[in-house]
């Protein structure tokens, strides 16, 4: 049974056999990639950045960073670009294949360079970030990265062996199976960095109610250093969906990508790759991928109005800002709770790591007591 066609119409696959992958075995040029670049390949193999093929070339990094889209015009909002020293690769050039590798020495993927170019790194903060504030984490992952990209499709060889959780890292062509398995017809899907709390169980459960099934789908690349690590996330995840969730209606599987940190452009991100994993409905919350006060609180929602209706091919429900109402007795929004803001339990999510990393439990009307427990034993672990 097919839920919802792919970003692009067709679901991408890149590994290779083992016939292709003796094939690559001699080609000589290397390039060393870090655990970020990795994960995109990741994604890349599986399909889950369908359309991309491989690392964008030119044409289309150019396009992405003005007009989110492709040089065809297909709708995508952020550059996913293979970064290199000109000083160490100034001699590869278009039509060589280079050998990829991972910095544990595995050979992961065949490059076929298509265009070697020079980024504008400010431009792209600004467009993509709405920054140039090195502040940012993504900015100051991008002023990090060396000055020349290298874009062109991939073979890749083998995916990375995940240290843990390494069964949930479903490819979008298996979670497909597994909700034409289980007859869903409509799934709605979660994006998130962080372990779930009361507000995310809230707006999840709500948007259960209209679709047959929900897909907990947690970003487990690189995040910032003072983010939850994720591993400790993902037995948060586990406890909540034992304990609180009907299991016949809920997946969980990782998603390999690190984070951006792009706020609105990145939730457009979001969307599509959940489209691409099979989900037919997509959660937009407040500030959704965003950090600090770079991005307007629901300016992740608004940005989905620069494209046509029916355009991105996933339905989208956005969710204003959700807390605890002491009068009303259970969580609720502006739209639903009529009480004033100072009966209202709200908690940043800053707040909640201080309470967690000096050892003390967040109010239960903000965290589960078992996914609290699970969070300080893992920041007591990770000191």
């Amino acid at each position: 049974m097919q839920t919802i066609l792919p970003h692009g119409g067709t679901l991408i696959n890149r590994l290779v056999n083992q016939a292709e992958a003796a094939d690559n075995a001699s080609v000589k040029k290397v390039i060393t990639i870090d655990e970020w670049t990795l994960s995109d390949l990741d994604c890349l193999a599986i399909g889950a950045f369908s359309p991309l093929t491989g690392f964008m070339n030119e044409a289309d990094y150019r396009s992405v960073v003005e007009t989110m889209r492709l040089a065809d015009g297909t709708v995508w909002p952020l550059p996913v670009t293979l970064a290199v020293d000109p000083l160490v690769y100034a001699d590869i050039q278009p039509g060589d294949r280079v050998l990829l590798r991972g910095e544990d020495g595995e050979d992961y993927a065949v490059l076929h360079v298509q265009s070697c170019y020079e980024p504008d790194k400010e431009r792209e903060a600004r467009q993509v970030f709405r920054t140039a504030d090195q502040a940012h984490p993504g900015v100051k992952k991008l002023a990090q990265k060396p000055g020349l990209y290298v874009g062109g499709p991939v073979q890749v060889l083998k995916r990375p062996r995940p240290k843990r959780f390494a069964e949930y890292y479903l490819t979008p062509e298996e979670t497909r199976e597994s909700f034409a398995r289980q007859g869903w017809k409509t799934v709605v899907g979660f994006q998130t960095r962080n372990p779930v709390h009361r507000a995310h169980e809230y707006i999840q459960k709500a948007a259960m109610e209209i679709v047959d099934g929900l897909f907990l789908n947690p970003l487990m690349g690189e995040t910032k250093s003072d983010d939850i690590d994720s591993q400790v996330r993902m037995k948060s995840y586990l406890a909540l969906l034992e304990n609180y969730y009907p299991k016949q209606r809920v997946l969980l599987a990782a998603f390999p990508a690190a984070m951006r940190y792009a706020g609105p452009r990145e939730a457009v991100f979001h969307a599509l790759v959940r489209k691409n994993y099979g989900c037919t409905h997509f959660i937009v919350g407040r500030d959704h991928a965003g950090v600090g006060d770079y991005y307007g609180t629901y300016d992740a929602q608004h940005i989905f109005s620069a494209f046509e209706p029916g355009e991105l091919g996933i339905q989208l429900l956005f969710f204003e800002h959700s807390f605890y109402c002491t009068a009303c007795q259970g969580m609720a929004t502006a739209k639903t709770c009529p009480h004033d803001a100072s009966l209202h339990l709200t908690l940043s999510g800053t707040k909640v790591r201080e309470l967690l990393r000096s050892g003390k439990t967040p109010p239960p009307e903000f965290t589960r007591p078992e996914i609290a427990s699970i969070l300080i034993e893992g920041l007591r672990e990770q000191r």
